[in-house]
């Protein structure tokens, strides 16, 4: 706890204009600034170290890459490897564990220890690794490295403590699973087949006992060659030479048959009474030609042969369709009797593993479902049902069901809004499913008492949104939205417009939504914005749309006769907003005569359409084309219920739209916000003279102006900002807005340093009444106004949607003057995608393809000691915020305000008028006032946050919500319901004011409001930058929370911007996690880890307390089933497996040790020790004692046992010595 008092400005004593957050605010980690005031403020901060610690939660989604899979029958757990070297252990929903091998290698194969709560992994890198699965978090026990010899394939019997290891020069090793090391019998590929064999058999592909003598071990080998070794006579039984190769083996469970899968698409039974030839051969899918001949067959990849005691035995397998059917998809087949069953995928097979009730090998199998591990999915197969219907699957697996392109995550939402998202989802869920429960569903899992509602928000590349319940570390879809039903589908050929749609044209960009109001709105990449409000009721609706000239114009003149004709500005010394004619608002603009060019990306629908209850379009903006050239992306924007505003920003400017009037208020570019205010001074250049390629002039620019001394990487968004050559006075870019309205729109009354017609463009009016308008000439312009040859970049509106949202790349620079230059875009990573600018201005559609690294894009930040720019810079709106502020010094009462940022760190609060009653606001004018306030900072502006003068967090205004399609109530009318945030509510103890809270890519201020004093600064780092940061809410209390672009995630306190934690978590190798990361309340995160997967983490100490408590437990004591009684006769002519003792034969006693140099152990890091540092707290306590006490209970059990043994043998030495002595008792010395 930390007690702060500070001597603040007062209110009064500096002008409006004034610039605050110069370097004079100082740059030392959280010192406070001096300025002389008689105000006091004491804020109490209660955050501390201790409170925070960094862990991973829970992982969701489809495991990306999937390589092995593994079932235990009596626990019904699966098993999921991965290439990456993860592993998922999946039971009841909920049961949900995620593992990663740290070596990184792909998991070749996965077996379970049946009922004993362990795991085998084998490992590309030719690495055993046992798991202990009977804590919440698996870890492993013992690992065995084999330093010689490649594994490919590994089988361990159920009940037994020896694991059979098959190697690729073929030979097969044995592991004692309890000790993890080598045994010294080893079975040699040499003694394994028959002596005069010229030929190596090839790696092992199949290892299993047989089920009538567990002493007969079946060695499959690749080139076709099955050998049957006696484990006990070290000795071959048969061997079997097949032209083909095999692929896999599975037996009967009597043991008298067993059947191979092979390259050339048959299947061939073998009986063991004759294994010359064999019993049968098939090619399910292969037909006979009209020659005779029959067709070739894709290989089959795996078989099982299963028996049921009331039908005819099951065959599954996958692969062997014949090659002249090309385009089919990868099939799953299966043979009941007579009747074969294809089941076509949408992916490839990976692996497959038929589920059967019995963990015993030599039991009628009774198989009653298929698992199918496809590349992208995972499904199960009903096999008790005739039409063998899929199971509907309870896990989140369909994350990536089209590629994430941004994600959303909310805490602490209010509790009514999943279950109404539920109930609106669960009536569009597909039907046609196995009826019967969900078979994998082992495990335990409770609701954990630290839970509250949590909802996390997916955008994807079809422009999908899905929205997911994660309340108590679980993920449940409710609600999916297509936002492609508010277009018309694009057409080939059709305008320019659809010469650049690609794949992708509505992939979802950024979301914005208040969980209050239930509003809802979605950027897309095409540059448009949907808004959505909920209702439970279904309607008719036709959707409103404005277009938005939004982009630099070249070739306009400004003439003074258009300003006289046209004057749209107030007389100089005006300095309130005035109200501004309406426009009636239309559905739809039409496009100017004089600009064929002037047309969105998409077209919106325009008829009446049908909507289902849920998430309702009821307005979409859309950016336009200018002059042969698409619009830039939006890089930000916000939305604010209680106002009915929203705004949104890109590189050319800021656009400020009334949802409710369906009007535009403001349109005009960043430069003309600052109006007076301007903080940089800009060189005057002569316009370009040719429309030069901007990228040609970034590339020509930089290479004089920055040195090579020092190079950093460096991470921008897409089309964030843009650098260009093209410098002019800055007086001829005011002169003229880079940007026009169309549609319905208003005119602005501004103060005289902000004398710039909002609806204006170079002299031309693009409203719908195509009437010209101009402002007044600026002073230093002469008569006749300057011919401006200005335009923006041309950037692709289209491009294909890459998994997770991958961002742009750009040539690292060097920093001058001991500050930053714009920091270079981040190396090319994996799956990092960009787009260029080409040498000439082309109409070809523009590429964005995977691992293509363009050097020719650059972007700008300027620290806040910069006072000059030699060369006119693009600077993007970055970050946007509505809330209740103070607009200027002299402000006694807060207003609605926008707060505003741009790419190089200039900060402007516009403050606006909204009227208040529910009648005045539909009709009367918002109306948009000057800006008295720049302040300035290191690096692009993130985020904005409040807090009032006792530090609590200000949350913004918002509406409550209404359904505006529900039945009318005459009694209760439905009026509009505002829950207003005032700073000025909880400020009765300190005065008016509130604290406003900016960080930036390099570092963070605060700033008390209304006097604009900068109370604390922190530079976050010097070395990287920050990508993403938030004000959250832990541990009742607020913080800022930091992801940099080295991995580091860190947290400052608040108001005092003092650092709590700094931990260097996540490397940033993937664009994926910087473009999906995001915090949220509660001390949680997350980001996309893969293409497929969500991973969450915590950085608060009392999550990482309470997550035992909140994770599934993986293995729960069963009793093993037990196995049939065999009868007598089977007893008697069935062998003697059951006298089988392994022990005997792969002991050290009787093989001796194995070579220590074939294969070296490693002890695991998994134990009780590995446990004991992870686990921490009163819950980690607690699962210690438990765990400790399970297995002390198993070494009862096991003393038990020994101690019934040992009184066996002492009754039966008893016995025997009674006997002798009763016999010798009564004979003399020389009858012995």
């Amino acid at each position: 706890m930390k007690k702060f008092r500070k001597v603040l400005d007062g209110l009064t004593t500096s002008s409006p204009g004034g610039t605050i957050g110069s370097p004079s605010c100082g740059s030392a980690a959280g010192t406070p600034t001096s300025a002389p005031t008689p105000k006091d403020i004491d804020i109490q901060e209660t955050l501390v170290a201790e409170n925070f610690q960094l862990c991973k939660t829970v992982r969701h989604g489809f495991p990306y890459q999937p390589t092995a899979l593994a079932f235990d029958p009596v626990q019904k757990i699966l098993a999921i490897g991965s290439r990456t070297g993860g592993v998922r252990i999946l039971g009841r929903p909920g049961v949900d564990c995620y593992c990663q091998h740290e070596s990184g290698a792909a998991v070749l194969q996965l077996q379970f220890l049946i009922n004993e709560g362990a795991l085998v992994s084998a490992c590309a890198d030719d690495t055993l690794h046992l798991w202990n699965l009977r804590q919440r978090r698996p870890a492993v026990l013992h690992s065995l490295k084999f330093n010689r010899e490649r594994i490919t394939f590994c089988h361990l019997p159920f009940q037994s403590k020896w694991l059979y290891v098959g190697t690729e020069r073929g030979n097969t090793h044995i592991v004692n699973i309890e000790s993890f090391v080598l045994s010294g019998y080893v079975i040699m590929w040499n003694k394994a087949i028959e002596l005069s064999t010229k030929t190596h058999p090839g790696p092992v592909v199949h290892l299993s006992d047989s089920p009538k003598d567990e002493g007969k071990l079946l060695i499959g080998f690749e080139s076709g060659t099955v050998v049957q070794w006696d484990l006990r006579g070290k000795k071959a039984d048969f061997r079997i030479y097949y032209d083909e190769a095999i692929h896999s083996v599975s037996w009967h469970h009597e043991g008298k048959q067993f059947m191979c899968s092979h390259s050339d698409g048959s299947l061939t039974l073998w009986n063991l009474r004759n294994t010359t030839k064999p019993f049968q051969v098939t090619f399910p899918h292969g037909k006979i030609q009209k020659d005779g001949r029959k067709e070739s067959c894709k290989p089959i990849l795996k078989v099982e042969y299963k028996t049921s005691r009331n039908s005819e035995p099951f065959v599954v397998f996958s692969g062997g369709l014949s090659y002249d059917k090309a385009g089919r998809r990868p099939t799953l087949t299966i043979m009941h009797g007579k009747a074969i069953t294809v089941l076509e995928m949408d992916y490839p097979i990976v692996e497959f593993m038929v589920l059967c009730d019995t963990p015993y090998n030599n039991e009628v199998q009774e198989p009653y479902a298929v698992v199918v591990l496809l590349e992208k999915d995972l499904i199960v197969v009903d096999l008790t049902q005739s039409n063998f219907p899929v199971f509907e699957n309870p896990y989140p697996m369909d994350v990536h069901e089209s590629p994430v392109t941004c994600t959303a995550y909310f805490a602490d939402c209010p509790p009514d809004i999943i279950p109404i998202l539920y109930s609106i989802g669960a009536k569009h869920k597909k039907t046609g499913y196995s009826q019967k429960e969900w078979p994998i569903s082992g495990g335990t899992w409770t609701l954990g008492s630290h839970t509250y509602p949590e909802i996390i928000i997916t955008g994807h590349a079809d422009g999908s949104i899905k929205f997911w319940d994660a309340s108590a570390i679980t993920l449940q879809m409710l609600y999916k939205l297509k936002t492609s039903k508010v277009f018309e589908k694009p057409k080939p050929g059709e305008g320019r417009a659809a010469d650049l749609v690609e794949e992708d044209p509505f992939a979802v960009q950024m979301v914005s939504w208040c969980p209050q109001s239930r509003i809802f709105c979605v950027v897309g990449i095409s540059a448009h914005i949907i808004l959505y409000r909920f209702s439970k009721y279904d309607a008719n609706t036709q959707i409103v749309s404005l277009d938005v000239r939004l982009q630099c114009e070249s070739d306009d003149v400004i003439t003074p006769s258009e300003n006289e004709n046209n004057p749209c500005f107030p007389e100089p010394g005006s300095h309130s907003p005035q109200p501004h004619h309406q426009y009636p608002a239309s559905p739809s603009s039409g496009t100017p005569e004089g600009n064929k060019d002037s047309i969105p990306c998409l077209k919106v629908k325009d008829r009446v359409v049908r909507v289902p209850p849920g998430y309702q379009a009821e307005l979409v903006i859309q950016l336009l084309w200018v002059d042969g050239e698409p619009p830039q992306q939006i890089t930000t924007l916000d939305i604010n219920s209680a106002y009915g505003l929203l705004a949104f920003g890109n590189c050319s400017g800021l656009v400020v739209v009334d949802y409710l009037q369906k009007t535009i208020l403001l349109c005009m570019s960043t430069l003309d916000l600052y109006g007076a205010a301007d903080p940089y001074q800009r060189l005057t250049r002569s316009p370009r003279r040719n429309r030069q390629s901007t990228s040609e002039l970034c590339m020509r620019g930089l290479s004089n102006f920055y040195s090579d001394s020092k190079k950093r990487i460096r991470t921008s968004y897409q089309s964030l900002t843009e650098l260009s050559d093209n410098q002019q006075s800055i007086d001829m870019e005011r002169s003229k807005s880079p940007t026009s309205v169309k549609g319905p729109g208003r005119k602005l009354s501004l103060p005289t340093d902000l004398k710039t017609d909002l609806d204006h463009v170079n002299g031309h009016c693009t409203s719908p009444t195509s009437q010209p308008s101009a402002g007044k000439p600026r002073v230093p312009m002469g008569p006749e106004g300057p011919r401006l040859t200005r335009r923006g970049p041309g950037r692709p509106p289209f491009r294909k949607a890459q998994s997770a949202a991958c961002m742009e790349i750009s040539l690292p620079v060097s920093h001058t003057e001991g500050y930053a230059s714009r920091r270079a875009m981040l190396q090319q990573f994996h799956g990092v995608t960009m787009y260029s600018h080409d040498e000439h201005h082309t109409q070809s559609p523009y590429c964005w393809s995977e691992r293509e690294s363009r050097e020719n894009s650059f972007s700008r930040s300027r620290s806040s000691s910069v006072s000059s720019i030699d060369r006119d810079t693009k600077e993007a709106i970055t970050t946007l915020q509505f809330g209740e502020s103070y607009g200027r010094k002299t402000d006694a009462l807060p207003t609605p305000c926008l707060w505003v940022g741009t790419s190089l760190g200039v900060v402007v609060v516009i403050p606006m008028s909204i009227p208040t009653e529910q009648e005045e606001r539909m009709e009367e004018p918002v109306t948009i006032g000057p800006s008295g306030v720049v302040l300035l900072l290191k690096g692009s502006v993130l985020r904005f946050g409040f807090l009032d003068c006792m530090g609590g967090l200000i949350q913004s205004p918002h509406e409550v919500w209404r359904d505006l399609n529900a039945p009318e109530d005459p009694d209760r009318p439905r009026r509009r319901k505002l829950i207003n945030f005032s700073p000025s509510s909880s400020q009765d103890t300190c005065g008016e004011g509130h604290l406003a809270v900016v960080c930036s890519e390099r570092q963070a201020k605060v700033f008390l409001m209304p006097s604009q004093s900068c109370l604390f600064v922190h530079n976050i780092t010097e070395s990287s930058f920050v990508l993403r940061a938030d004000v959250v809410s832990v541990c009742n209390s607020v913080c800022l929370a930091c992801f940099c672009a080295n991995g580091h995630i860190m947290t400052l306190s608040l108001p005092s911007l003092r650092p709590l934690v700094n931990v260097n978590y996540l490397p940033l190798t993937d664009m994926r996690i910087a473009r999906t990361f995001c915090f949220t309340n509660g001390g949680q995160a997350l980001y996309l880890s893969s293409p497929t997967e969500i991973q969450r983490i915590t950085y608060s100490q009392e999550m990482c307390d309470n997550l035992q408590e909140m994770l599934g437990e993986l293995f729960t004591p069963i009793e093993t089933p037990e196995a049939q009684n065999r009868g007598f006769l089977k007893g008697f002519f069935g062998g003697n497996a059951h006298t089988f003792d392994r022990e005997e034969l792969f002991g050290e006693a009787a093989a001796g040790k194995g070579s220590r140099s074939l294969a070296q152990h490693i002890p695991g890091q998994g134990g009780m020790e590995g446990m004991k540092v992870a686990a921490s707290g009163v819950v980690g306590d607690l699962a210690r004692a438990r765990i400790a006490l399970d297995e002390r209970g198993q070494r009862l059990g096991e003393l038990e046992d020994r101690t019934a043994l040992m009184m066996t043998s002492a009754d039966t030495f008893s016995k025997h010595a009674h006997e002798l002595m009763l016999k010798c008792k009564d004979k003399k010395w020389y009858q012995f």
